[in-house]
C-alpha cells in the first residue's frame, strides 16, 4: 500500500469487488450450464482465472513495503501469466459464442481461422517467456522502483510490444466476431445475441482501453519518467484505480449479458431468478469490498476484521432470505386467481351467467402482473375450440381474426418446444407463441407481445404462462361443457313436461270426449257412421301424440347406420335444398361407424344432421337463386374416423353464425359440440365470408 487513505481504500475495494463478482460469474456458468461443453468449461475456468488474478492483486495490495518477503513473489508470478492469457481467452470465448465451431464453412470460420492461429502463437510465446525466461523483476524490485539493472530488464521491452499487439489483436478480432456471428441454433439465440451484443462490446472496449493504459504505465515505468519513488507509487496507484474501475465496468457488462440473456450457459431462455442473484452478488461485492478495504486500510485489529466480515455475511444472508420470502409471497399473490374456486356450482344454478367468462380476470392477472406483457392472446385449438370459443385477449378486446395459426403449430413439433418467435406485423403485435398441451395433444396457443420493460421473457415466466394458459382453457372448457349439459338437461326436462302436459290435455279434452260420444252413439242408436268418424278422429289424434313423443328417437341410425341415416336426411328432408350433393365414403370407415355404441352413434348423427340443416338454411344467405353444392366425406385422420360436411355457400357470419352455432337458444352446433366432447370426439367449424362452411366431426378412436 502507498499509505495514502484516499488511494489505498478504493484500490482494495475495487480489487475485492472484482474478485467476488468474477468468481460468482465463473461458478454460475459452470453450475448453471444446460450442457457443459468445452466452451462452457473454457468460459467458466477463464472467469475463475480472472478471479484468481484479483486474489493475487488484493494480496499484493494488502502488503506493506516493510512486510515484503520472498514468498510474496508467488502472488506476483501468478498474476502475469493470467494477464497474458486473458485476451486470448476472451477472443476464444467470443468465437465460440458467435458460432465459430458450429459451421466449418461459415464466413466467420474462414475469416478468423488464420487470425486465431496468430493470436495463439503470440499468447503462447508471451506466456512461455514469462514462465521460462523469467524476464520480470521481483515484486520488491518493482515496488521500490529498483529497475536500473540492465540484466533485470533483459528482453522486457520486446515483451511489452508483444503484449500490447496481442491484446489489441485479440480484442479487435473479438469485436469483429460479435458483429458477424453465425446463425444460432438456440431458441431466441439470435435475439439474445442482438440484445447482448452492446454489453459484450462494451466489455471488449473496456478491455482494449485497459490494455492501452496498462501498456502506457509499463512503458512509463520502464522509461524512468520520474526518479521519485513516492511520486511513482502514487501515480501507479491512481492508474490502478482507473484500471480496476474500467475492469469493474467490463465485469458488470459481462454479468448483465450473462444473467439477462444467458449468453454462456446455453439455456433456452433467461431465468428471472438468476438476475436477482447477480444483483445480490454485485451488492455483496460492493458492500463487502468497501467495508473490508476500509478495515485493512485503517489497520484495524484482525479480530475486528473477522467480526465485521461475520456481521456483513450474516446481514446479507438475512436480507437474501427476506427477499426470497417476499418474492414467494408476491408470486403466491399473483397466482392466487388461478387456484381459487371458480364458482362453477353457482353458475350452473344460475343459467343467466352462462355467457360470463370467468377466465378473463385470471388471464388479465397473468399477463399484467406475472408476465408484464403489453398484449396477449389465448387461442383454443383442437377439441377445446368449440367449447371455449374465440379465446381471450389482453388488454380487453377480441382475438384478431385471420391469424396464420397453421404456420405457428407447424413449428411446435413436440411438447419440449417452449416458444417460437413471431413477426409482430403478421400476428397483431404478438412476438412469441407458446404451445399449450394436454393429454389429447395441442389444445391452444398463447401469443405474447413484448414485455413492458423491453426485456426478454424469463424461462420461469414462459413456464408459468403455459401452465396458466392450459389451466384457463381447461377451466373454460369444463365450465362450458357443464353449462351446456345443464342447459340440454333443462331443455329435455322442459320438452318432456311439455309433451306430457300436451298428451294429458289432448287425451282429456279431445280424445276422451270423442271416445265417450262414440260409445254412446254405438250403444244408443243405430247411426254408426258418426261413431266411426269419431273413433277415426280419436285414432288420428292418438297417433299424432305418439309421433310427437317419438320425435327424439333415431330408429334409422340403428337400422341404416350413421352414414345411411345421413343419406336418408339429404335425400328425403333436404332433397330440394342443394343443387348437387357428392359423397366420399371409405367403406371401412362406414363399416366401423356401424360398430359404434347406440348412444355414440346417435350423438354423431344428430351433430351431422344439424350441420346439414345449417348448410341448407344459411348456405344461400339472402341470394335464394344462388347455386349451393354440398360435399360429405367420411374418412380417417390420425386413426380417428371423421365426417366432413362442407358447402360452397356464402359462409356463416353475423346473425347466421350466432343462430347456427347456438344463438343462446339451447340449439345449434354449440350443444352438439358439447355432446361430441362427452363421447370423446370433437366438432369444429371453419367458415369464411364467401368461401363456404366446413364442419368437421372427429370421432373417438375405436
Amino acid at each position: 500500500m502507498t499509505g495514502i487513505l484516499l488511494l489505498d481504500w478504493p484500490m482494495m475495494a475495487l480489487s475485492l469487488f472484482n474478485t467476488i463478482v468474477i468468481a460468482w460469474m465463473g461458478l454460475t456458468v459452470l453450475l448453471n450450464a444446460e450442457r457443459r461443453t468445452w466452451g462452457v468449461w473454457f468460459t467458466g475456468v477463464g472467469m475463475l482465472a480472472g478471479a484468481l488474478f484479483f486474489i493475487s492483486h488484493s494480496a499484493l495490495l494488502g502488503l506493506d513495503l516493510n512486510d515484503i518477503n520472498p514468498n510474496v513473489d508467488v502472488w506476483w508470478q501468478i498474476g502475469w501469466p493470467i494477464v497474458s492469457l486473458l485476451p486470448l481467452s476472451w477472443y476464444v470465448v467470443m468465437l465460440w459464442y458467435s458460432g465459430f465451431w458450429d459451421d466449418r464453412n461459415s464466413p466467420l470460420r474462414r475469416r478468423h481461422q488464420k487470425w486465431l492461429f496468430v493470436s495463439i502463437s503470440l499468447s503462447g510465446l508471451l506466456t512461455i517467456a514469462l514462465l521460462i525466461a523469467n524476464p520480470l523483476p521481483t515484486y520488491l524490485q518493482a515496488a521500490t522502483y529498483a529497475l536500473s539493472d540492465p540484466g533485470v530488464l533483459h528482453g522486457l521491452p520486446v515483451l511489452f510490444v508483444i503484449y500490447v499487439l496481442n491484446n489489441m489483436l485479440c480484442i479487435s478480432l473479438s469485436l469483429d466476431a460479435l458483429l458477424n456471428p453465425t446463425a444460432s441454433g438456440r431458441l431466441m439465440g439470435n435475439l439474445a445475441r442482438l440484445r447482448a451484443r452492446p454489453w459484450l462490446m462494451t466489455a471488449a472496449l473496456c478491455m482494449l482501453l485497459v490494455s492501452l493504459l496498462l501498456a502506457l504505465v509499463l512503458l512509463w515505468v520502464v522509461a524512468g519518467a520520474s526518479n521519485s519513488v513516492g511520486i511513482t507509487l502514487r501515480v501507479i496507484a491512481a492508474f490502478d484505480i482507473i484500471l480496476s474501475s474500467i475492469i469493474a465496468l467490463a465485469v458488470l457488462s459481462i454479468g448483465r449479458a450473462l444473467v439477462v440473456y444467458e449468453v454462456f450457459t446455453g439455456k433456452t431462455l433467461p431465468r428471472r431468478g438468476l438476475y436477482r442473484q447477480w444483483r445480490n452478488a454485485v451488492i455483496l461485492g460492493a458492500g463487502f469490498g468497501v467495508v473490508a478495504a476500509g478495515s485493512l486500510t485503517l489497520h484495524a485489529q484482525p479480530v475486528y476484521i473477522v467480526l465485521l466480515a461475520t456481521v456483513i455475511i450474516t446481514v446479507f444472508y438475512a436480507l437474501h432470505n427476506w427477499r426470497g420470502y417476499a418474492e414467494r409471497e408476491q408470486m403466491m399473490s399473483q397466482l392466487r386467481p388461478f387456484i381459487i374456486g371458480q364458482g362453477l356450482y353457482d353458475q350452473l344454478r344460475a343459467p343467466r351467467s352462462a355467457d360470463k367468462s370467468d377466465a378473463t380476470e385470471p388471464f388479465n392477472t397473468l399477463c399484467r402482473d406475472v408476465l408484464g406483457a403489453r398484449l396477449a392472446y389465448l387461442i383454443p385449438l383442437g377439441q377445446l375450440a368449440p367449447l371455449v370459443g374465440a379465446g381471450l385477449a389482453y388488454p380487453l378486446g377480441n382475438v384478431p381474426a385471420m391469424l396464420a395459426l397453421n404456420e405457428i403449430t407447424a413449428q411446435f413439433g413436440l411438447p419440449a418446444v417452449i416458444c417460437v418467435p413471431l413477426d409482430p406485423l403478421r400476428y397483431a403485435g404478438a412476438s412469441w407463441a407458446a404451445p399449450l398441451w394436454s393429454e389429447q395433444g395441442l389444445i391452444g396457443i398463447l401469443l405474447l407481445g413484448e414485455k413492458r420493460d423491453g426485456g426478454l421473457y424469463a424461462q420461469e415466466e414462459i413456464e408459468v404462462a403455459r401452465a396458466g394458459g392450459e389451466r384457463l382453457l381447461d377451466m373454460q372448457a369444463g365450465a362450458a361443457m357443464a353449462r351446456r349439459l345443464m342447459a340440454l338437461q333443462r331443455q329435455r326436462l322442459a320438452e318432456t313436461q311439455l309433451l306430457d302436459q300436451r298428451a294429458r290435455r289432448s287425451l282429456h279434452d279431445d280424445v276422451l270426449p270423442r271416445l265417450h260420444a262414440a260409445i254412446l252413439g254405438l250403444s244408443g242408436a243405430p247411426n254408426t257412421d258418426e261413431s266411426v268418424t269419431l273413433l277415426a278422429d280419436a285414432h288420428r289424434r292418438i297417433a299424432g301424440l305418439l309421433h310427437e313423443m317419438a320425435a327424439t328417437d333415431a330408429p334409422e341410425v340403428a337400422k341404416d347406420g350413421v352414414v345411411g341415416a345421413l343419406r336418408h336426411v339429404v335425400e328425403m328432408e333436404l332433397v330440394r335444398d342443394f343443387d348437387a350433393v357428392t359423397w366420399n365414403v371409405e367403406p371401412q370407415v362406414e363399416s366401423a361407424l356401424r360398430q359404434l355404441p347406440q348412444m355414440t352413434a346417435e350423438v354423431v348423427f344428430y351433430a351431422a344432421r344439424e350441420a346439414l340443416r345449417n348448410a341448407a338454411r344459411y348456405g344461400r344467405g339472402d341470394h335464394l337463386e344462388r347455386e349451393l353444392r354440398l360435399h360429405v366425406s367420411v374418412t380417417t385422420a390420425a386413426s380417428n374416423p371423421q365426417i366432413i360436411i362442407e358447402d360452397d355457400g356464402v359462409g356463416l357470419h353475423g346473425e347466421a353464425r350466432a343462430q347456427s352455432y347456438g344463438g343462446g337458444s339451447g340449439q345449434g352446433l354449440a350443444l352438439h359440440s358439447t355432446m361430441m366432447a362427452v363421447i370423446g370426439g370433437s366438432l369444429a367449424v371453419d367458415s369464411s365470408v364467401g368461401a363456404g362452411t366446413q364442419v368437421v366431426l372427429i370421432l373417438p378412436t375405436m
